[in-house]
């Protein structure tokens, strides 16, 4: 196959969320994240690719392949420097499962309250499949998961982790009251003095201005990442991304 003018269109049409949403399709690129996908099960609607690239799993009648030279690839592709490979990839029809309250009963949950950054998304959901974290719940303002700056920052973590969008005060009001609810606030408990369980959620708030005031108030746990040493003159806050990383790390020594 030939890659087409409008085969290109539609992949650099991709880059908004209207388009993506209307297709209900993503791009990946690269071949550690095309590949983490396609082992996962992510259904490819189309894979472009150059000839050096090698299929981690065997093609599918339902996938269209198009063999293309570098320089096809950098016409295609969002990123600088590609990477012998680019797929279209349908998004999962993922809903808050009715089952979620029992997850979250025994396991660790994040949830994010207005992360904005495309790129600390992309972190925070890699670092959630480094710990074992299986499932975000994101607010309806935090950025869209499948963009593909956030996409690629996953580096195929994306396949791993599922990631719902609701209304985060109307979802945390709907848990257990057994349920915990931690969150990061400059008048929490340092994290090394805290009690932490093995399950429950772990609110991370907006880059800018934290968690909000309604999340806030349904908090049952607040939480401080201390600066060292104690009072000295440092950074205003840590990037949000970064304070996950710490957080997810403490919960899974201890528990």
């Amino acid at each position: 196959m030939v890659l087409s003018k409008n085969k290109i269109k539609q992949i650099h049409s991709l880059e908004l969320k209207k388009f993506r949403t209307s297709t209900q399709s993503f791009i990946a690129e690269g071949f550690k994240c095309v590949g983490e996908l396609l082992k996962e099960g992510f259904q490819a609607k189309t894979i472009i690719a150059t000839q050096n690239w090698k299929s981690p799993i065997q093609k599918s009648q339902q996938t269209e392949y198009i063999e293309v030279t570098d320089e096809e690839l950098r016409k295609a592709s969002l990123l600088p420097h590609p990477q012998q490979v680019l797929g279209i990839f349908q998004i999962p029809d993922i809903n808050i499962k009715n089952d979620l309250n029992d997850i979250i009963s025994k396991d660790l949950c994040l949830c994010l309250d207005g992360i904005q950054d495309p790129g600390n998304l992309g972190t925070i959901i890699r670092t959630a499949d480094w710990f074992g974290i299986r499932h975000i719940i994101c607010s309806e303002k935090t950025a869209d998961a499948y963009s593909p700056k956030t996409v690629q920052a996953t580096m195929g973590s994306i396949a791993r982790v599922n990631i719902y969008y609701t209304d985060l005060t109307n979802f945390l009001d709907t848990l257990d009251k057994s349920i915990p609810i931690y969150g990061t606030l400059l008048d929490g408990e340092n994290i090394y003095n805290s009690e932490l369980s093995n399950n429950g959620i772990i609110i991370m708030g907006n880059e800018g201005n934290g968690i909000s005031q309604e999340i806030r108030q349904r908090l049952t746990k607040h939480l401080l990442i201390p600066p060292y040493p104690d009072n000295s003159p440092t950074a205003e806050s840590l990037n949000v991304a970064i304070a996950t990383a710490i957080i997810c790390s403490e919960f899974r020594r201890r528990c």
